[in-house]
């Protein structure tokens, strides 16, 4: 008796993955734009007229503030890129198949992680 093994996902199953990812994207994207301009932004917190020791703390803060956001917008832009990645693999309808085993990887992992490659 022949085992009936699926190989991809079917290409309804694969639009609903599309629009998962595509509102995950803009999310991302949206949250992106926050992260830069919030370390853009050149705007003063009202502290011009306090002491200078406080300023001193204020400017430190600001530089380690600054360094998160960049690593956060990194981080940030490489999930865009990932799920970006996950919809050229819709297209090939390659999409939810783990890159080691070749298998499907569980359609749970791929709706909590959607650009999943990996089965574990």
């Amino acid at each position: 008796m022949e085992e009936n093994i699926r190989v991809r996902y079917s290409d309804k199953e694969l639009e609903e993955f599309k629009a998962i990812i595509e509102e995950k994207i803009k999310k991302a994207q949206t949250d992106l734009e926050l992260i830069r301009s919030s370390y853009m932004n050149s705007a003063t917190n009202g502290t011009d007229d306090t002491s200078p020791t406080f300023k001193a703390f204020e400017e430190g803060s600001k530089v380690t503030s600054k360094e998160e956001n960049t690593a956060l917008a990194i981080r940030q832009e490489k999930f865009i890129r990932d799920l970006k990645n996950a919809l050229v693999r819709i297209e090939n309808k390659t999409y939810g198949i783990c890159r080691v085993t070749g298998k499907l990887i569980d359609k749970r992992r791929l709706m909590a992680v959607p650009h999943a490659t990996l089965s574990i």
